[in-house]
């Protein structure tokens, strides 16, 4: 008797683009987030090869969707920007994000934070951002070797990777560019730009209103000159 063997299809795998979780939990922490990935993504506009993203699940390990991780901001270098449902390794020249951030809620657990700390640690991120807007605390770590090592001081802290400059305003975390240009919310910018023309117009309408005064003047100049020559006397001091 023979036993004919009948191979199975391979079972395709599912890695879903949603970990079902909200990406924010209050006002105040979608608004870092929103700043924090708009911020770097403006930063590195211009470079091709540098990919951010927000709220973005990363698989780092082909076959197990079980292993994932969406941080608030991350940041990948040597990766062309673009969308994409997930962030699976494998696919992306197996870079993993070398920048991370996440924006704590009152709703993160410290069990959940030390679970993500230590995927951040052993699925290669070099540096990793972790700000609390309630409390005001700002931590981070950098790799050293295999590990994350924390930073002995945020105050003035500047990312390696993203050469951006860490600061706290009171509680408020502040970013600021290596030109000095502070990070700011996409209503500060638009705010920015309705000062920059209210002040453009404000210049236009006093060189407008300066060349008609000139005008004015040089027509008036006009017209006295012209009675002047029909009264016989030369406007320019001759009387003929």
């Amino acid at each position: 008797m023979v036993t004919q063997i009948v191979e199975q299809p391979a079972r395709d795998i599912i890695y879903p683009d949603s970990d079902g979780q909200p990406m924010a939990d209050n006002t105040k922490q979608f608004r870092y987030i929103v700043m924090i990935q708009g911020g770097i993504d403006a930063l590195f506009r211009d470079d091709p090869r540098v990919f951010v993203a927000g709220d973005l699940l990363w698989y780092p390990v082909e076959g197990r969707p079980d292993i994932c991780a969406a941080p608030d901001t991350l940041v990948v270098f040597g990766r062309p920007k673009g969308d994409r449902g997930s962030y699976r390794q494998w696919e992306e020249d197996d870079l993993p994000p070398q920048v991370v951030f996440e924006v704590l809620s009152p709703r993160n657990t410290n069990r959940e934070m030390i679970r993500k700390y230590k995927f951040y640690e052993q699925y290669g991120v070099d540096e990793y951002y972790l700000y609390d807007p309630d409390s005001g605390e700002l931590s981070g770590w950098t790799r050293q070797v295999d590990e994350l090592q924390p930073i002995a001081e945020m105050e003035g802290w500047v990312s390696p990777r993203l050469g951006i400059r860490f600061t706290l305003e009171g509680l408020e975390l502040a970013l600021y560019r290596p030109d000095g240009e502070r990070f700011a919310t996409y209503l500060e910018l638009v705010e920015q730009r309705a000062a920059a023309e209210a002040r453009a117009s404000t210049a236009e309408t006093r060189a407008s209103t300066a060349e008609t005064r000139a005008s004015t003047a040089e027509a008036r100049a006009e017209a006295l000159a012209a009675r002047l020559r029909a009264l016989g006397i030369d406007p320019d001091g001759e009387q003929v």
